[in-house]
């Protein structure tokens, strides 16, 4: 018996883990694939279709293969090793074959265009008419309407993206676990906070190498070395390690793969009739094209260029003044920066790490939660879990109904990528006969705990945090009736509101007061401290903005230019980077190589999305602000307008629904002291 292809007798119908070996993955797929033809074949045999025997139908169709594609593709990037890598290099293809076969259909699409021919006859409710919107474009989009040979070059596209994408994933995790900074001798951790010492003593141990301290690329490892190490010339190897991933000349080298990567999404865009990648994925945004992306980018980078770099000269000056350095390289940065932060507002990392105890900080999200959405998490054992650092949740209303399943799983290790991400093993829909409620987790890498602490978190880790599970409410407050619309399935640009408008609660005492206690003392964090961060926020926000435009820019450009012109990536992303560049460039060093947002994610052409859900989220906290941030009524619409509604209309006017109004941009450079 293959346990992905039975019913999941687990609570709540979740995915079986104790169960399931890698053995079962690819007879299971094929099954589904089968499984999912199928019900298309049905779809297909309608002699008079319409919106529920076909539009609804196709969202319906191959929800098994949607559940076990997706616990497999994300265990591969929290739980992966060579085995799941390998077996993901033979999944990818038949997935993307599969979709390919539905999305080329002549017959099929035939059905849908059919259907989409007499909307206006139709008697559609606004969900409905988004669906046969979605629908139909994303045929057009993905070649319905191409030859043959079109269609055939196509698939050769897709099936190479796929496998492009993986082998670029595979070789910047290879790259971030092989690489220790290895210190033998004491003198070299000068500068380091005690719980960094020990988690870098911990990991020598763990590698074999007991009595002295390991350091690695991993987040909870590398940030705190580059903030708080005296020795500079440790960072400075740390730093060029870093970024210098997959560009060293080797078979992890990533650059070939990126120049194939924007040739292959040149060509898949020029063969659908648009001039270059970035004008087909932004017809879907709310951006809408490129010109406008640009626009919004270098008007931002217009207002925080000359504050960004007010901030370098102020922070060269001091480290002059503090160790007579004459020339602030990149390695230097976020060492003085820390410093200078303590002398401005005397407060740093070190003296709010002990208020920010990771279960205390969980709870805090949790008891946040429950104040503003009427939401409860409740621990259950019972429901499997992928790994032992994993912990389930029910999540429950006010009047004890369930409404999700939480996973959260918080620390780093040898077949996580780096970073933090929201994912779904199951979405939410619904119908006249059930509803079927959303499995959700978030995904971070935070310090673990030692024989001597708890986890302690930098408070940069706790906005991590807040904004990850705002993601999960997106996704857990789902109500839609279908799934492709449900929770995060909305416009790319806007998926961010609901998790940057999290990090605002962070800096609020109302709910600061919820869970920042000292883990020592129990002390709950002072008001002057509070009021340290909250001044503290405006601290290199130009510095920090402007390298968020960098990114931005530097995605559009891949997805704007003729492939032809990048020959050299170090040479093109520098180039594309010019205009924001505040510190000396580091021969060597670049972005692109391990830039996994867009050359493995999906945010080619969209990375200016977190810049564009900023005012958003600042305009829409602005409200919580003036009727306070615990106000039911406006978490009430919120809630309805927003995290509920997924992407049935378009969010503009669920934006609109919420504020009465259209954002202002204003809000933004308030928050972030740029007006």
């Amino acid at each position: 018996m293959n346990p992905l292809l039975e019913k999941f007798y687990t609570p709540f119908e979740t995915p079986p883990f104790h169960l399931i070996h890698i053995e079962h993955y690819l007879p299971a797929i094929k099954e589904a694939i089968l499984e999912a033809k199928n019900e298309i074949e049905i779809i297909k045999s309608h002699q008079d279709p319409d919106c529920a025997n076909t539009i609804e139908a196709l969202d319906e169709a191959g929800s098994k293969l949607n559940t076990i594609s997706g616990i497999f593709f994300n265990l591969n990037a929290a739980e992966t090793n060579p085995e799941i890598q390998k077996l993901a290099r033979e999944i990818s293809p038949l997935i993307t074959s599969h979709s390919n076969d539905i999305l080329l259909d002549p017959i099929l699409f035939d059905k849908v265009n059919k259907v989409f021919e007499k909307k206006n006859d139709l008697d559609l409710d606004e969900e409905q008419s988004t669906l046969l919107d979605k629908t139909y474009k994303s045929f057009v989009r993905n070649g319905a309407r191409l030859n043959s040979e079109g269609k055939g070059r196509l698939r050769e596209i897709d099936r190479d993206l796929s496998q492009l994408g993986l082998q670029f994933g595979e070789n910047v995790l290879e790259e971030t676990n092989k690489y220790e900074l290895h210190i033998v001798d004491r003198i070299d951790l000068q500068g380091l906070p005690e719980g960094v010492v020990e988690a870098a003593s911990q990991t020598a141990t763990e590698k074999g190498k007991e009595g002295s301290w390991i350091f690695t690329l991993a987040f909870p490892s590398y940030i705190p070395f580059m903030t708080y190490a005296d020795n500079r010339k440790l960072r400075k190897e740390i730093y060029l390690a870093y970024h210098s991933k997959s560009s060293k000349g080797d078979k992890l080298d990533n650059r070939e793969i990126i120049k194939s990567i924007v040739r292959l999404k040149d060509e898949r865009a020029k063969i659908l009739g648009y001039a270059k990648y970035a004008d087909f994925v932004l017809e879907e945004r709310m951006a809408e094209n490129p010109v406008k992306v640009k626009a919004f980018l270098e008007d931002l980078l217009l207002k925080s260029k000359p504050k960004a770099q007010q901030e370098v000269r102020e922070l060269e000056e001091f480290a002059k003044n503090l160790d007579g350095i004459e020339r602030l390289e990149k390695w230097d940065f976020a060492y003085y920066s820390e410093k200078l932060k303590k002398d401005k507002f005397e407060v740093d990392d070190e003296l709010l790490k002990p208020y920010f105890q990771l279960e205390k900080v969980v709870q805090g999200i949790f008891e946040t939660a429950g104040k503003l959405y009427d939401l409860e998490f409740v621990e259950n054992k019972a429901i499997p879990v992928y790994h032992e650092d994993v912990t389930a949740y029910e999540v429950l209303n006010n009047m004890g109904e369930h409404v999700a399943v939480f996973y959260a799983d918080f620390f780093p290790r040898a077949g996580k990528r780096n970073g933090a991400w929201m994912t779904s093993f199951k979405g939410q829909k619904k119908s006249a006969r059930y509803d079927q409620r959303p499995q959700v987790s978030i995904v971070c890498n935070f310090t673990k705990p030692t024989d001597k602490r708890p986890s302690l978190l930098t408070f940069n880790e706790v906005t991590t945090l807040f904004h990850e599970f705002g993601h999960a409410l997106h996704g857990m407050l789902a109500n839609g009736k279908y799934e492709s619309l449900s929770g995060t399935n909305v416009y790319w640009d806007f998926v961010e509101l609901p998790s940057q408008i999290m990090e605002n609660w962070c800096y609020e005492k109302d709910c600061l007061d919820l869970f920042a206690f000292h883990y020592q003392t129990g002390e709950k964090i002072p008001s002057e401290i509070i009021d340290k961060i909250k001044k503290a926020s405006f601290f290199h926000q130009g510095y920090q903005t402007v390298r968020q435009i960098s990114l931005g820019l530097l995605d559009l450009s891949y997805h704007s230019v003729d492939p032809a012109t990048i020959n050299d990536v170090y040479l093109f992303e520098n180039e594309a980077m010019k205009t924001t560049e505040l510190l000396n460039p580091v021969a060597g060093t670049m972005m692109s190589p391990s830039f996994s947002h867009i050359f493995q994610g999906g945010y080619s052409a969209g990375y200016y999305s977190y810049k564009w859900a900023e005012v958003l989220d600042a305009d829409a906290f602005e409200l919580f602000l003036e009727n306070g941030i615990f106000d039911k009524q406006t978490a009430t619409s919120f809630k309805e307008n927003i995290l509920s509604a997924g992407g049935k209309i378009h969010p503009s006017l669920l934006y609109k629904k919420f504020r009465g109004r259209d954002p202002k941009p204003e809000a933004l450079l308030r928050r972030a002291g740029l007006l």
